[in-house]
């Protein structure tokens, strides 16, 4: 009878002794609150310094990746010296592969991505959109209008900066007499990029970064595209009567497209299916679908090279190329059709400063500081005017790294206020010249004619699109909310 006591008294000291035990099991895999440690303070000190030479690059001119890179090297080194500590570092080497393989399927997406934006410019592509422009005898209003509704579209799939250049190659060519239809065209260019971009998952890396968390599904960033419409309309609206009503006067040119320039343009439309498809049906990583789209690419460049040797170029389709010299070498047809000439040319300085970034940014949220940020922003503030405000941010600081810091505070917010997230951050680059890639690549290529001051100058009125654009997504979105 003793026995069997004993026996029952165990039985039911077995539910609390095992939940006693996964409780400490989770404690044990709870990360350290590190925001009063001398490691908390390093990092902290070493990220806000980084990022104050990545945005002083113009007048420093160094490279905004060289002190991301060594940012985030330091902040993980202090973080799993903390941890050793307290005998844990194994949890901090977790955190941080956690966020390295966040990182490479971005890597992977892009590579491929511009990849194949590198190949269609050395097909003559983008030229040939743009001699198509530039020859069609149209005045600057009529101008103006189209290079702003084709890079909204086309910033969609291509990357802001790569459109955003392109029409302003148009701008800058059509108007060399005309300083003030370049300079709105650069503006109207501008607002329209970062407001076709923030409609689709591939449109950008902040979409990009919430299609590749699973915060939204491929098609839901669609909502977004009646706001983004309204976003480019209603300052381009304004800039329409200060637009001259001339016509300009062009001479005429002529781009002749080289084999296999179609097909190339085909073969990308099927790898962002693939990316697609991997994504809700397979429920892999998008990054998968956009290699499987990178070795279609490599295969349809052997092909071209080896049908090219038994039909060789004709001189002028050479001098396209290569400009000159003897078109039949072996040595000229390799480097056309490497594929790694083209990974080459990538933004490599964008990539790895997005790199340190996000690593940068990851162990700062490790260590506990961005949940202190949510706790301000979306417990102190509503979610509405938290997203305002931060999309508000998104004119001085990049919009990629601001996502990826929210998306690591893990707000517990609803599909609507996602979207107005996505949408705030996407256009709020347009304020400002400096606010967003395509504004910077502008500021160079129509030097003298599109300026940071003569964009501050319609602020205002990019100021009421974003917040019409605001309107619009509770107006048209009610029921995400």
């Amino acid at each position: 009878m003793m026995i069997s006591g004993l026996l029952g008294l165990a039985a039911l000291a077995l539910p609390s002794l095992a939940a006693a035990d996964a409780g400490s099991a989770a404690e044990s895999l709870k990360p350290l609150d590190l925001t009063g440690h001398w490691a908390g303070y390093i990092s902290l000190l070493v990220m806000v310094a980084a990022y104050i030479a990545a945005m002083l690059e113009e007048v420093t001119e160094l490279r905004k990746s060289k002190p991301m890179l060594l940012a985030a090297a330091l902040i993980w080194f202090v973080i799993v010296l903390a941890y050793r500590e307290q005998g844990r570092d194994e949890l901090a080497v977790a955190a941080f592969r956690s966020n390295l393989q966040t990182y490479i399927e971005l890597l992977l997406f892009i590579m491929v991505s511009m990849t194949y934006l590198n190949a269609m410019e050395d097909m003559r592509l983008f030229d040939t959109l743009k001699v198509w422009l530039v020859t069609k005898h149209l005045s600057y209003r009529q101008l103006f209008w189209i290079t702003g509704f084709l890079v909204f579209f086309l910033s969609c799939v291509v990357n802001g900066l790569t459109a955003g250049l392109l029409m302003g190659a148009v701008a800058v060519a059509v108007g060399k007499s005309n300083p003030r239809f370049v300079s709105l065209a650069c503006i109207n260019i501008v607002i329209a990029t970062n407001a076709g971009g923030s409609f689709s998952p591939l449109g950008g890396i902040s979409t990009l970064f919430v299609w590749q968390h699973g915060i939204l599904g491929f098609t839901e960033f669609f909502k977004l595209f009646l706001p983004c419409l309204v976003n480019f309309l209603v300052p381009a609206l304004a800039m329409h009567f200060a637009l001259p009503r001339e016509v300009p006067s062009i001479e005429m040119a002529d781009v002749a497209l080289p084999r296999g320039a179609k097909r190339l343009l085909f073969l990308f439309g099927v790898t962002i299916a693939l990316a697609v498809v991997f994504d809700m049906e397979l429920h892999l990583p998008a990054a998968a679908g956009m290699m499987a789209g990178l070795s279609l690419l490599q295969f349809f460049y052997y092909y071209l090279h080896q049908t090219e040797k038994a039909q060789p170029l004709s001189q002028s389709e050479f001098s396209l190329f290569f400009g000159g010299g003897d078109y039949r070498t072996a040595a000229t047809q390799s480097t056309r059709f490497d594929i790694f000439d083209k990974v080459g040319r990538l933004e490599w300085d964008t990539l790895l400063f997005f790199y340190g970034a996000m690593m940068g940014i990851g162990g700062l949220g490790y260590i506990g500081y961005l949940d202190a940020v949510s706790h301000l922003l979306y417990g102190q503030l509503s979610p509405t005017l938290a997203n305002i405000a931060i999309g508000l941010c998104s004119a001085f600081v990049d919009n990629g790294t601001l996502m990826f810091a929210i998306l690591t505070m893990h707000p517990d917010i609803t599909q609507g206020q996602w979207l107005l997230l996505t949408l705030t951050l996407g256009v709020g680059g347009s304020l400002l010249a400096i606010g967003s890639a395509p504004g910077i690549g502008l500021l160079g290529q129509a030097k003298g004619q599109y300026t940071f001051s003569n964009h501050m100058k319609w602020c205002p009125v990019i100021l009421l699109g974003y917040f019409a654009s605001i309107g619009v997504h509770f107006l048209v979105n009610a029921h995400s909310f």
